[in-house]
């Protein structure tokens, strides 16, 4: 049994200096944003687990009937040595793909990337305890600035699920793919999971259910910054809003200020005002069609090998090679 191996390259101090940044550019922007991934402190992520068992939310369901009827094929096809998941995980998805390799015969290794090193070595654990012989190489980063950083044999396929992709813009998407390419040999893959255009009647419950769920996740993120920035923002007192924009194909959710309200966020010595109705936008969703992520793949220099949806049609996953 060889003992996990933990690589940080994401300090406290860098991540808590990366929040400072994004709240003063996002509080002082015209329109007010916030980026997503400060959603995730343990609450964020507990109540994010909940969101993912909820009726309206679909794809955790629709992603993982796709993998439990294809996780053969994506292992005889990728032949892969290394599992590298942008986003550590321990959860069903993650052992149907490992345990498919597994029967393969082919998998050397499992290397998780996430930005917390409490979720990582959470993962690191639980992994090493389920499958001993395999090679645990646990790695504390972001992966839109550590990709250069994974280790792993060759042939080694990178997962990233769960439709996280959809939460970068465009021109980082782009940026994204391309450094994951360039980090990638020629043949080594890309498993990639996106939602997919459809009715706005099943997308946006999807992100505002009937419970409030989402709602208490979305203003999650208020509650990060009055706990690390000494903000004293009012949490209870913003609206969850989630709108489909039909242009850019995507969910938007936002907090709107009930009423009027002046923040001190102590930490930054920054005061900001909220007129009443204003909003701070909190995250982008975006919703793919299959043309369109063969394109953006094609630019990034992967080739798309193999498309695969659920039944309903909600929810795809392609596999992509390395050229």
């Amino acid at each position: 049994m060889t003992a996990p191996v933990v690589d940080i390259y994401l300090t406290a101090d860098q991540v808590d200096r990366s929040l400072r940044q994004d709240a003063r550019l996002g509080l002082t922007s015209s329109p007010k944003w916030l980026p997503s991934k400060w959603f995730y402190d343990k609450r964020g992520s507990d109540l994010f687990e909940q969101i993912t068992r909820l009726p309206e939310y679909y794809p955790t369901r629709a992603e993982a009937s796709i993998l439990l009827a294809r996780a053969g094929d994506i292992a005889a096809r990728t032949g892969a040595h290394t599992l590298v998941e942008l986003g550590s995980g321990s959860s069903e998805k993650t052992r149907l793909l490992l345990d498919a390799l597994a029967a393969e015969g082919t998998l050397r290794e499992y290397v998780p990337l996430d930005v917390s090193e409490s979720a990582l070595r959470d993962a690191v654990t639980a992994m090493h305890g389920d499958y001993p012989s395999l090679a645990v190489h646990g790695v504390v980063g972001d992966f839109t600035q550590h990709l250069d950083r994974i280790p792993g044999q060759a042939p080694r396929m990178v997962a990233f699920l769960g439709g996280t992709v959809g939460n970068l813009r465009p021109d980082e998407r782009a940026t994204f793919l391309g450094q994951l390419r360039n980090t990638l040999t020629p043949g080594e893959w890309l498993l990639l999971g996106t939602d997919l255009v459809k009715s706005p009647d099943v997308l946006v419950p999807a992100y505002d259910d009937a419970a409030g769920v989402t709602a208490e996740f979305n203003r999650n993120v208020l509650a990060v910054l009055n706990r690390e920035l000494g903000a004293d923002f009012d949490v209870d007192s913003y609206e969850h809003v989630a709108i489909w924009d039909p242009e850019n194909e995507w969910i938007e959710m936002r907090l709107r200020a009930a009423a009027g309200a002046r923040v001190t966020l102590a930490m930054l010595a920054l005061d900001i005002v909220l007129e009443s109705g204003e909003e701070i936008r909190t995250e982008i969703s975006a919703k793919f069609r299959k043309e369109g992520i063969e394109a953006e793949l094609a630019t990034a220099g992967f080739d798309l090998d193999c498309w695969w949806t659920d039944p309903e049609g909600r929810f795809a996953l392609s596999l992509a090679r390395a050229r």
